[in-house]
């Protein structure tokens, strides 16, 4: 939420109560993808880069394809015109989402092979860059370990291993702090890192996505 809006809330609680009890009524009856689609147009339309921002990586939390996405931005084409949907467009490859990748559109997720099992086990937090075009974090204890995904879950800013101080670690772009031993984000923000799913096969250390 922006600084505006928190700033409104503060000294206008009912004009802005009423605001957003009318966006929370008006979308009641539609599935949260569909939501998050058309939340995705009206920032298009109204060229607003940190509510694209916000609202793409929503819009796949909430079972949106990549081109579902793009399919909706496309179908909006009248009403957008051809230099507000490439503006998106540069926003969107700006941000870099992996499953936004021109050779990665509508591949299905299959099993990567990230490193040896034995050369990391039990040896708390690993960062694995660009292992099949993504980086990620495995956090081992004892025989157990969990990968996540280096992409913050409030904007996919890419967080660097720089960002790590033992388990805890901090989103440069806007200070969320996670635990990677639990996944959970423990200060600013509200949701965890991105788990993958992952095994050990044949010594290998794989995830899935």
């Amino acid at each position: 939420m922006s600084d505006a809006l928190k700033y409104l809330i503060k000294t206008r609680p009912e004009a802005m109560g009423a605001y957003f009890s009318f966006l929370k009524e008006s979308g009641k009856h539609l599935d949260p993808k569909t939501r998050s689609l058309i939340s995705v147009i009206t920032k298009v339309d109204s060229q607003t880069e940190r509510g694209l921002r916000q609202y793409l990586p929503r819009a796949l939390r909430d079972g949106a394809t990549p081109n579902e996405v793009l399919d909706a931005i496309l179908m909006a084409f009248p009403t957008l015109g051809l230099a507000k949907i490439t503006w998106a467009i540069d926003i969107m490859l700006d941000m870099d989402i992996p499953e936004f990748r021109a050779e990665l559109l509508g591949v299905e997720p299959e099993w990567h092979d990230l490193t040896g099992w034995d050369e990391i086990r039990g040896k708390g937090t690993t960062y694995i860059e660009n292992c099949d075009g993504r980086s990620v974090f495995v956090y081992s204890s004892g025989d157990e370990h969990v990968v996540y995904d280096s992409r913050c879950p409030h904007q996919v800013t890419n967080i660097p291993h720089l960002a790590l101080s033992g388990t805890r670690l901090t989103c440069p772009k806007h200070l969320w702090v996670f635990d990677v031993a639990t996944g959970e984000c423990i200060e600013k923000g509200s949701r965890g890192l991105n788990q993958f799913e992952s095994r050990v096969e044949d010594g290998r250390l794989q995830a899935h996505w």
